[in-house]
């Protein structure tokens, strides 16, 4: 959870650094879903919702870090390359960044929106650098629901790069989204199954892509 401050704590950002190193797999009934593009993708099932939390561990090759987190930090890039956003941007308040993001769903299904705050910061660990981006949904009275759009209140995310000592990026990802309404839980956890690994496919030919990049 979020401190008072709604900032996230130090904990949390060496919890994820932790993870990056050593994968936190034991003691719970963690499930390999898929391999692709150097990563291994584990799922388990939330007792109250019935929906999965994923962990995403491995190499992304030709992402140097530093220009991953940068990539994924660009919203504005993001609505460049990522086809499923209505609407993405932030705003800063009381020393908070808060994310507005709009995201489309098929014709027949309401957009889901997202109200969250997000923090990165680079970490010196034993010599290496380790970039961490945390995010977690909030409420703010800027940002109020809209009749046309259902409202995204679990979400969570921990993003944490290093590099893999050549010319891409070692990853850890934890990520849990429930996205509400009346969508069954089985089509959610397909999408979801689906969704994940193709967004990191996309993110990767993002980086490759960005401006600037030489």
């Amino acid at each position: 959870m979020a401190g008072e401050a709604g900032v996230f704590s130090e904990e949390q950002f060496w919890e994820a650094c932790a993870e990056l190193k050593q994968p936190a797999l034991a003691g719970a009934d963690w499930e390999l879903l898929v391999e692709a593009m150097g990563l291994r993708f584990y799922r388990l099932r939330d007792q109250e919702t019935g929906l999965y939390k994923y962990k995403v561990f491995g190499v992304l090759k030709d992402c140097p870090p530093a220009l991953l987190a940068d990539v994924y930090m660009d919203l504005d890039y993001r609505k460049e390359w990522d086809q499923n956003v209505e609407e993405l941007y932030e705003r800063e308040r009381n020393g908070q960044t808060v994310v507005y993001w709009q995201v489309r769903y098929p014709t027949f299904m309401s957009n889901r929106d997202y109200v969250y705050i997000r923090e990165r910061r680079e970490l010196d660990v034993e010599g290496r650098d380790i970039y961490v981006v945390l995010a977690q949904s909030t409420s703010h009275p800027e940002f109020p629901e809209r009749s046309s759009v259902i409202r995204v209140t679990q979400y969570t995310q921990k993003l944490a790069l290093m590099s893999d000592g050549r010319n891409g990026s070692k990853v850890f990802m934890d990520y849990f989204d429930n996205p509400g309404g009346q969508i069954p839980t089985r089509l959610i956890n397909w999408a979801a199954k689906k969704g994940v690994p193709e967004f990191l496919k996309e993110l990767v030919k993002a980086c490759r892509n960005y401006p600037g990049r030489t």
